[in-house]
């Protein structure tokens, strides 16, 4: 992945943005969720929308490519970006995800906004919290402790263990 601050970040990110537009989950990867999650962990991803839904699939594919077949850290990735999604049950807008990645090419303006986090800038705070967010909503799905711990910890500056692999996947796309 290319870091935020790199002049190639925007075209990357635009891209990005493109083919969330774009983004469709199939139904055999719908089954292949089933089959895979708990009920109540299947209900985090679908709370998800299409355009993370897709991300999620296309990290948990990475992983298995690269040969990972950890089950925990297959359901880790098919659910990582879950705390993108409100208490109120309301996606984060692409539109914030643009906002949020411009923001972070100035750290100190995106951290006030992140710590502030009220009113309009409610989307910022989730976008800066989702891991911590995911995890405390994988917790409350009765995930096992190991997807929790994966989950809160994959944006750590530098994560260890399956955390660190799924952060690997994760900056694949």
């Amino acid at each position: 992945m290319i870091p935020p601050s790199h002049p190639a970040a925007l075209p990357y990110r635009a891209q990005q943005f493109f083919t969330a537009l774009r983004a469709q989950v199939g139904v055999d990867e719908r089954v292949l969720v089933a089959r895979t999650l708990t009920d109540a962990e299947r209900r985090l991803f679908e709370r998800m929308p299409t355009y993370d839904q897709r991300h999620c699939l296309d990290v948990y594919h990475t992983l298995v490519t690269a040969g990972h077949s950890d089950p925990l850290l297959l359901r880790a990735a098919m659910i990582h970006d879950c705390g993108k999604v409100d208490d109120d049950g309301r996606a984060l807008r692409l539109g914030w995800y643009i906002i949020a990645t411009l923001l972070r090419r100035l750290p100190a303006l995106y951290l006030a906004a992140a710590a502030s986090g009220r009113g309009p800038l409610r989307p910022i705070r989730i976008y800066a919290e989702h891991a911590w967010r995911g995890a405390q909503m994988a917790a409350a799905a009765a995930s096992p402790p190991e997807i929790v711990a994966i989950i809160r910890h994959y944006h750590d500056p530098t994560p260890t263990g399956m955390a660190a692999i799924l952060q690997w996947a994760d900056m694949q796309h």
